[in-house]
């Protein structure tokens, strides 16, 4: 077999990070784009000992979950993965993707629940983040997403994960920013000044907070004019702030982000209940599901034990905290990023609870601090980043908690892996269950429920 030759196969299954599945000669073969139940004429760009990458040449009879996709750029651009799969297809598609990884990383066979849908499918994204680029000879200034496995930028004009009014801001902002002399960054020279452009934006659409990564130290004279008349023409925004990031480095953020105009913050109501979020603080992508996947946590534990004492590790704002408060008998939040604290703290305050305590440092400290205390937990939540937990912090964990752990994972893969760890400490999965966070694209919220064993 080499590469460059063709095959006709049929795509049997869509697997963990999007591609989907088939085989040639019992070899297995990812597939970009493919779609469940696809007869496909592809072309094999990467021969692996164990497997085989390929790219789409024809589709030679189209699955019948494959849809036309709403974003004309949706080939080219790396955002979203899933757009041409039918929206019920792709909650199927996901359920059956976190059982085959527990299966796969942990040895354990559960039945996961039907996936928690998406209030909404389009104009979701409450966050969002952009580089910034700058062409060499008409010095037209870029924004928008990345190609697939690249860094080379698509100017994006119109994305329908994102609401309307951050369209028509982005495309103010690359029009009418060049008069300022603000020009955008190179990754090749590590030269122009704006590098990323993040949107923040409440719920309803009416609060929406911008931060401008800066490739400097400080706030020019042209960024603060421009940053007041940006605001003073879209009555939406309620402050814009500035992220000094000068490091030749992937990562978005530098360390310290200060306010140019207005709020260096917004409020995110949901339900009745209000939270700040900060510049640099955590708060979930999607709210509109995010509610959904609070009141299911929030039905699981009250089911099972009443008035119970929890831990809310990895809190951001403490948004899950907060929520539970009400049928827990006291929450103690804890954070590692302290403007998230400091929001949650604020949080706290203006939802009138009495029963929360905020802790702001890293988990693996603050867990044993919590065991020399002699503290113990009925229920411990958690909501680690990507990468997950460390083994530590599990070990740790463990001992603070009596009954139940209630996992919520953005990595199946990462979830599977600490599941394993707790499992050996004697907390097995009791119920997991996908929450669709992020239509469109193959990632996978999960809610996991773990009791401790007699």
């Amino acid at each position: 077999m080499k590469s460059e030759n063709e095959y006709i196969v049929k795509t049997e299954k869509m697997i963990n990070e999007g591609k989907g599945l088939a085989k040639i000669n019992g070899l297995p073969v990812f597939i970009d784009g493919a779609c469940t139940g696809d007869e496909l004429k592809i072309k094999i760009n990467k021969i692996n000992k164990s497997y085989l990458s390929a790219e789409i040449i024809d589709i030679i009879v189209p699955s019948p979950y494959r849809i036309k996709p709403k974003c004309a750029l949706s080939k080219v651009c790396g955002s979203c993965n899933w757009q041409h799969i039918d929206y019920s297809r792709q909650l199927i598609e996901k359920r059956n993707i976190l059982e085959e990884t527990l299966q796969n990383i942990a040895g354990i066979s559960i039945k996961a629940e039907d996936t928690i849908e998406s209030p909404k499918v389009y104009e979701y994204r409450c966050k969002v983040q952009m580089p910034v680029a700058q062409t060499k000879v008409s010095k037209r200034i870029l924004s928008g997403y990345y190609k697939k496995n690249s860094h080379e930028l698509v100017n994006i004009k119109y994305c329908p994960m994102q609401c309307q009014l951050i369209n028509d801001i982005n495309e103010y902002i690359k029009n009418n920013i060049k008069e300022f002399n603000i020009d955008g960054y190179s990754e090749e020279n590590h030269k122009g000044l704006l590098r990323h452009i993040i949107y923040r934006i409440s719920s309803d659409n009416k609060s929406l907070l911008i931060i401008f990564v800066l490739n400097s130290d400080c706030i020019s004279k042209e960024v603060k004019i421009f940053s007041e008349k940006l605001k003073e023409e879209f009555q939406e925004i309620i402050g814009i702030c500035a992220n000094f990031n000068t490091k030749k480095t992937n990562v978005i953020l530098g360390n310290v982000t200060e306010k140019i105009v207005g709020n260096d913050y917004y409020i995110e109501k949901l339900n009745g209940i209000s939270y700040r979020v900060s510049a640099g603080s955590f708060f979930q992508v999607n709210p509109y599901c995010a509610e959904l996947i609070f009141e299911k946590v929030k039905k699981l534990i009250s089911e099972r034990i009443s008035n119970p004492s929890i831990l809310d590790a990895y809190s951001g704002v403490s948004s899950f905290g907060i929520w539970l408060s009400e049928i827990a008998s006291n929450v103690v939040s804890v954070e590692t990023v302290k403007s998230a604290s400091e929001d949650a703290l604020y949080n706290v305050k203006i939802n009138n609870i009495t029963n929360l305590q905020v802790i702001n440092g890293e988990a693996e400290k603050i867990f044993s601090d919590l065991i020399n205390k002699k503290m113990q937990f009925d229920v411990s939540v958690i909501d680690p980043p990507r990468k997950g937990c460390d083994q530590k912090s599990l070990e740790t964990l463990v001992k603070l908690t009596k009954n139940y752990i209630v996992y919520i994972s953005c990595n199946p893969a990462t979830l599977a892996r600490d599941i394993k760890i707790l499992s050996d400490y004697g907390y097995i999965p009791e119920y997991v269950q996908p929450a669709d966070m992020f239509p469109n694209t193959a990632h996978i919220e999960t809610i996991a429920l773990l009791k401790k064993s007699d």
